[in-house]
């Protein structure tokens, strides 16, 4: 026989999604405008839910910064991962080191994560492993190509991408100047 379960805890759970649903668009509008220095009270105060809330469902502001930059990132990967089977690696890592500095500019939360990447438990996570993967694939054929110059390493592209876009900021516009002297320093003359 099957167990049935109360009405009012189905609510309850339907309540509880609907709080968690709330809490992620809350906190990436929150974190694209202000980055995720944001405190966990402060995104509690933006859904109008106490912070125990916010903390029932993300028990640290890492795990919630990692759901939130969740679509984002697999975004990323999986655009990466089309560029991939392009005829021409060199046009197609080019396009894309473009596009991530062009996202990041928009979104500061998306520079943030980037950044941590390198520096925090967030970037040791397996969708930051796959994000910075895809790229050094994309550099791998991009080189095997001959439209990159071989002495060049992901840790390299890593630091002059989230340089950028420290530099940058948000909504200071594309580089376009920087950008273009950054991808000419990758190719082969």
């Amino acid at each position: 026989m099957k167990e049935q379960i109360p009405s009012a805890e189905m609510s309850l759970r339907a309540d509880a999604k609907r709080n968690r649903d709330k809490l992620l668009q809350v906190a990436q509008k929150v974190f694209t405008t202000n980055g995720i220095s944001v405190s966990m009270n402060e995104i509690a105060r933006h859904a109008e839910v106490g912070v125990g809330t916010v903390y029932r469902h993300f028990p640290t502001k890492e795990k919630l910064i990692e759901a939130v930059m969740i679509h984002h990132k697999t975004r990323l990967i999986e655009e990466a991962e089309r560029c991939l089977q392009s005829n021409e690696p060199g046009k197609a890592f080019f396009q894309y080191i473009e596009k991530v500095i062009q996202e990041g500019i928009n979104n500061k939360a998306i520079t943030d994560s980037l950044v941590s990447s390198s520096q925090s438990e967030v970037g040791s996570s397996e969708l930051a492993r796959e994000f910075w993967n895809g790229i050094e694939n994309l550099l791998v054929r991009a080189q095997q190509d001959g439209s990159v110059r071989s002495d060049v390493h992901i840790e390299d592209i890593q630091i002059m991408l989230v340089g950028i876009l420290q530099a940058t900021g948000t909504g200071g516009g594309y580089p376009t100047r920087v950008v273009t002297i950054f991808c000419d320093g990758l190719r082969i003359k």
